[in-house]
């Protein structure tokens, strides 16, 4: 085997294995996969892989999750964030809270990729089908109960974190007369002092004229939702951090119910 990957090694397959294994300059996603590539020029997946680490040095990474963002979206967000930045200098920045809600379910989200299982070899004599059934299904139940949790963190503190009240929607009224009245604002008055730069994302319930009202008479200053850059969860620590920390943390052993979710959360 090894002596057929180093013959396929020739320098027309090592071009044509790297025109096609980078996508062309301008043309994102035209790359072809290893298997692809393969079929395509007619060499041994093994000979690809050999080419691609050993003689191009390329080095395949995994990639991310992210929002699609229009030329639109890309000339409000560099304006937004060019006026955040005269308004908010570093001397302020202290005082910004950042706030976000996410629902938490009971049932943990897990990559199917890492469901493995490691059974004897077919050439022992088992056959998959003669693996236990329960060793093989990955289960989870149809509606999984879930909570809402909402905070807010800033560089001078964090408040509790809030379960929202089961069956409630987050509306207009809801955010402002709880949420915000008797949950976050208390708590970053009582650290901060009297002043404080509360941030929020676009959401309806927190875009909503009656709120933006509320928000600019009971608090020194707020970022308000014409301000914040469109799909921008990047500019806000607790939904590109925190919150994955919390998720990896808190599913590290199977949670049974609500209750327990909740105590998950809250050790977290």
């Amino acid at each position: 085997m090894a002596g057929q990957d180093l013959l396929a090694v020739t320098e027309d397959n090592v071009s044509s294995v790297e025109q096609l294994v980078l996508s062309q300059e301008g043309q994102p996603q035209t790359h072809r996969s290893i298997h692809q590539i393969s079929r395509e020029i007619g060499v041994p997946k093994s000979s690809v892989l050999r080419i691609v680490h050993d003689d191009l040095s390329l080095k395949c990474v995994k990639k991310r999750r992210a929002q699609e963002l229009t030329q639109s979206n890309r000339a409000v967000r560099l304006q937004r964030a060019k006026k955040l930045l005269q308004m908010f200098p570093d001397d302020k920045v202290d005082f910004i809270w950042f706030t976000d809600n996410k629902v938490f379910k009971v049932s943990s989200t897990r990559n199917p990729q890492n469901d493995r299982l490691y059974v004897p070899a077919a050439a022992a004599g088992i056959k998959k089908k003669q693996v236990a059934a329960e060793r093989l299904l990955r289960t989870r139940t149809t509606f999984s109960r879930s909570v809402m949790v909402s905070v807010g963190v800033s560089k001078l503190g964090f408040t509790d974190l809030i379960f929202v009240d089961p069956g409630v929607k987050v509306n207009g009224s809801y955010y402002r007369d709880v949420l915000l009245s008797q949950k976050l604002l208390p708590v970053m008055r009582e650290v901060s002092g009297e002043f404080f730069i509360f941030q929020q994302d676009s959401a309806p319930a927190h875009r909503a004229r009656d709120t933006v009202r509320f928000l600019e008479q009971t608090t020194p200053a707020f970022i308000s939702p014409d301000l914040w850059p469109p799909n921008s969860p990047d500019l806000n620590p607790v939904d590109y951090k925190i919150w994955g920390i919390v998720q990896q943390r808190v599913y590290q052993s199977r949670v049974h119910d609500v209750d327990q979710l909740k105590q998950r959360l809250l050790d977290v």
